[in-house]
């Protein structure tokens, strides 16, 4: 084996070895070895790299514009920057997601990365830093106060368009089963008892209409995303930034990225501040929230097949047990019940992690960022599975609805315009106590006619409001 080989880097700690062939330098190294912790490296986030290269080649074409930097450099960045985005170099960012310094290593990655790649570019030695430095050409006007949050919400914003399109199919398959099952008559039910009947394509409807509302609730907290503080440096007073630095940035990137940035009112506010992620992670808990009710539901539907509610069935994916033949449990429900907890989980974190913030800048940002990431990643991957692998494939059992909604003691509802409330409890009292039929009871004292009652007990008449003949009325 060929043994590796290394080159010497130098920073306030002393000297340490790097390999000879990595982009990143001394400070990346001093990250690798303090931070093991997730084990989920920054290079398993796409989007979060391509993000932070984007903020670098704003700030680059931000610093060239204002006289900053020369025309060399600034385009060795630049192009660095670019290669960065297509999707290169992604294996040279290899620090632990967590991480102490308020994300201090991630932002020194990518300057490390970016210095030593435009190095090249320019013809010369990774590490030959005379030509270009990290910290002093592509750190120029910044810090990792204002880069670091202003990637994290650059990332967010893109994961966030993932997650939509995910959330989109999903309604669409409820809505395809909600076509499909608009002609079948079911039983409703309220606490877990009998209601009023219902159709299973209202019911599938229903739950393309709920998970809609959480596409306009997402759409709404990103857009708290696109205020940044680039050109706030340290601690939002700008220091060591070019006066127009900040509002210039912020037009550049969002040139760069077709996303509307505005630069903050008040830096010196804005770079502490970590509510537009409390506001981001609430979404998406609320998403999680009634992604597992839904899921809850269809458990309960499908329960069974014998002795639950039995009114539809889940496509198998698997046997159920290792000791009871011929049982297939409802896995795919699960696995996302599952997903859910841990996106309320990780809003937990992210509320405790804003909290923690203290005087001028929230040190507690990289794990408000891992938790977003994993949410989003998560809840998009359980969402596809969701539909692909469960929702398509439902089917209903027709026979077994419309004998649930004949036997129930909830229809007696439909009889109040026409006997009264309390006569109603006490046919509904007397069918429980007797096992027999409202239907037959209603009958048998007299309190409709034949006609009259079978009219009124008609479940397609039960699914809507209607025109009522209240003559009867006691």
């Amino acid at each position: 084996m060929n043994e590796q080989k290394f080159r010497t880097e130098s920073d306030l700690l002393g000297e340490l070895k790097v390999p000879a062939d990595a982009l990143y330098g001394v400070q990346t190294q001093r990250g690798i070895n303090n931070y093991h912790i997730s084990r989920k490296t920054m290079s398993m986030y796409h989007d979060f790299i391509k993000a932070i290269a984007y903020v670098k080649l704003a700030a680059v074409e931000t610093n060239h514009t204002l006289g900053v930097i020369n025309d060399e450099i600034a385009s060795a960045i630049a192009q660095a920057c670019r290669e960065i985005i297509d999707g290169k170099w992604h294996d040279d960012f290899p620090i632990d997601m967590v991480q102490g310094g308020a994300g201090t290593s991630v932002n020194m990655n990518a300057n490390e990365v970016i210095a030593n790649r435009a190095l090249e570019i320019m013809g010369h030695e990774k590490g030959d830093y005379q030509y270009c430095l990290p910290n002093d050409h592509c750190n120029c006007g910044q810090s990792t106060n204002d880069v670091y949050p202003t990637t994290i919400r650059l990332a967010l914003i893109h994961m966030n368009k993932s997650l939509i399109a995910a959330l989109t199919g999903l309604i669409s398959a409820f809505r395809y089963k909600g076509d499909e099952f608009k002609d079948v008559i079911k039983m409703g039910r309220t606490q877990l008892q009998d209601a009023v009947p219902m159709t299973s394509g209202q019911e599938f409807n229903a739950y393309a209409n709920n998970l809609e509302e959480e596409i306009l609730n997402l759409e709404r907290n990103v857009k708290l995303l696109h205020e940044i503080n680039m050109g706030g440096t340290a601690i939002g007073t700008g220091l060591n930034a070019v006066p127009g630095f900040a509002k210039l940035c912020a037009a550049n990137l969002s040139k760069l990225t077709g996303e509307a940035f505005v630069s903050a009112a008040d830096l010196v506010e804005a770079t502490p501040d970590t509510g537009a992620y409390v506001s981001y992670s609430s979404a998406l808990k609320r998403l999680a929230i009634k992604l597992s009710k839904i899921c809850n539901d269809l458990r309960l539907m499908a329960s069974g097949p014998r002795c639950g509610l039995n009114e539809i069935n889940l496509p198998p994916k698997a046997p159920g047990s290792s000791i009871m033949p011929g049982k297939v449990n409802p896995v795919i429900p699960e696995v996302v019940n599952q997903v859910c907890f841990k996106v309320i989980g990780n809003d937990t974190t992210v509320s405790f992690a804003a909290e923690a913030g203290q005087l001028q800048l929230n040190v507690m940002e990289p794990i408000i960022t891992e938790s977003l990431f994993e949410s989003l990643i998560w809840l998009k991957n359980a969402i596809e599975t969701l539909t692909e692998e469960c929702v398509l494939g439902i089917t209903v059992n027709r026979e077994r609805c419309l004998e649930m909604v004949k036997n129930s003691i909830g229809i007696v509802t439909a009889l109040n315009p026409y006997i009264g409330y309390k006569t109603s409890t006490k046919v509904a009292k007397e069918a429980l106590d007797t096992n027999r039929s409202v239907y037959d009871i209603v009958l048998e004292k007299g309190l409709m006619t034949q006609e009259a009652l079978d009219e009124a007990l008609n479940p397609r008449n039960m699914l809507a409001s209607s025109r009522i003949n209240q003559t009867n009325n006691k």
